[in-house]
């Protein structure tokens, strides 16, 4: 099923993402905020108070994570303490909802210099699925407000580059419309919501403000970077987003959680191992269901391999194959890079540029700049459950560099 607001849309029938729980909190000391007294009720504010800081919400308490072992796909049981958060669910105040099948691409186009190419017509893209060219039935030039969700690494790994990122971080909500939404996730063992969607930037500020890593010094478990993405996929965006949807990572990429190697079977679900457990390949399929974008910031030095021609050559095929070792990329940095392929989103590195705000501010530039293309499949999805490629063109600019999701996911929970 798909929602489409006056100016966007999204298929709210592959939104079918099932929730995870690995570690249960040892005590109440992990919580990322301390403890509050029971007060009264406030009264009422006067005009011009400043919102309420939430406390924040830790996304993976109560969660329960399973496999079917019919479809290969990870479901959840219930949970109270891991249901969706009701302000997710807020629509928009433009939005109307609409059912539908349509299939939403997020795309970005740059000329050779890497600048974005403004002013594109529905009639300038073509887009195929599986190789076959489809109507380009939806078209919108970046009008329909984003909702961008920050996802700070907070781990002690990166004690050293905390105060950049939160001032990085404030660059990026300054960068982006004042009609988009964003909110606030950090994260080392645990994930917490610091803030939900929100256009009050006064509130954001201070979702932002309050990462702390030498507050999570005393979550122990690792860091939990792919834990946190899915969370914040399956829990922060569920529940009526519309428009453009991007996730903004912030980390070194160093993950505890998964056990990823340079061995691609590392990313799947493995013999031996229990099968309620995330996997890689559970993360890209819930962004791919709910078409997020991941722009990711290593903290970690850039491999000499990763040039731009590099990237380029690798945009249809899979970063994760048998000979990943000869490239010489550390397996922590090849898993971000194949998470910003599939999503369509950017692979940054903070060493290459003056600054971590310089480089929040260029993704605020590329989410302000996107193209969003939608087209009606052949045929009732419900019954084409897996992966279907995905590739756009842009005609008449042959140099043209056309940036989108590999592919889209559709889950046997579709049906």
């Amino acid at each position: 099923m798909l929602t489409i607001g006056r100016r966007a849309v999204f298929v709210e029938s592959f939104i079918y993402v099932p929730l995870f729980f690995v570690w249960f909190l040892a005590t109440a000391n992990l919580l990322h905020a301390q403890e509050i007294p029971a007060q009264k009720s406030p009264a009422p504010k006067a005009s011009g108070q400043k919102k309420k800081l939430p406390k924040p919400r830790v996304l993976d308490d109560g969660v329960v994570w399973s496999r079917d072992p019919a479809t290969g796909e990870l479901t959840s049981g219930p949970s109270s303490a891991g249901a969706i958060n009701p302000a997710a669910a807020e629509l928009p105040d433009h939005a109307i909802r609409v059912t539908s099948q349509i299939v939403p691409v997020t795309c970005g186009v740059f000329s050779a210099d890497g600048s974005a190419i403004p002013d594109l017509k529905r009639s300038d893209f073509r887009i195929y699925e599986d190789g076959v060219e489809q109507h380009v039935d939806y078209f919108d030039v970046s009008t329909a407000p984003a909702s961008v969700a920050l996802v700070i690494d907070a781990s002690p790994s990166v004690l050293r580059d905390s105060e950049e990122m939160k001032r990085a971080a404030l660059a990026l909500v300054e960068g982006l419309s004042p009609a988009d939404q964003v909110a606030v996730v950090d994260f080392s063992a645990h994930t917490y919501l610091q803030t939900d969607f929100s256009k009050d930037r006064d509130l954001i500020r201070r979702g932002i403000d309050r990462v702390d890593v030498r507050q999570l010094l005393g979550d122990v478990g690792g860091s939990n970077i792919y834990s946190a993405v899915y969370l914040t996929t399956a829990k922060v965006f569920l529940g009526g987003r519309e428009g453009r949807k991007a996730i903004v990572l912030l980390t070194d990429g160093q993950d505890s959680g998964l056990g990823l190697t340079l061995d691609p079977a590392t990313a799947a679900p493995r013999p031996g191992l229990p099968n309620n457990r995330l996997t890689f390949e559970d993360v890209v399929r819930s962004l791919a269901a709910a078409d997020i974008q991941i722009f990711a910031v290593s903290t970690e030095s850039h491999p000499k391999v990763m040039t731009p021609e590099w990237f380029a050559s690798q945009k249809d095929a899979s970063l994760l194959v048998s000979d990943a070792a000869k490239s010489g990329v550390p397996a922590y940095t090849l898993y971000l890079a194949e998470l910003v392929r599939r999503s369509g989103g950017q692979l940054y590195f903070l060493r290459d540029s003056a600054s971590l705000s310089d480089i929040f501010r260029r993704i605020a530039q590329r989410i302000s700049s996107e193209y969003t293309l939608g087209f009606y499949p052949a045929g009732d999805l419900s019954s084409r459950t897996g992966w279907h490629r995905l590739r756009v063109e842009v005609a008449g600019h042959p140099s043209a560099t056309v940036v989108n999701r590999a592919a889209f996911y559709v889950p046997a929970s579709s049906q």
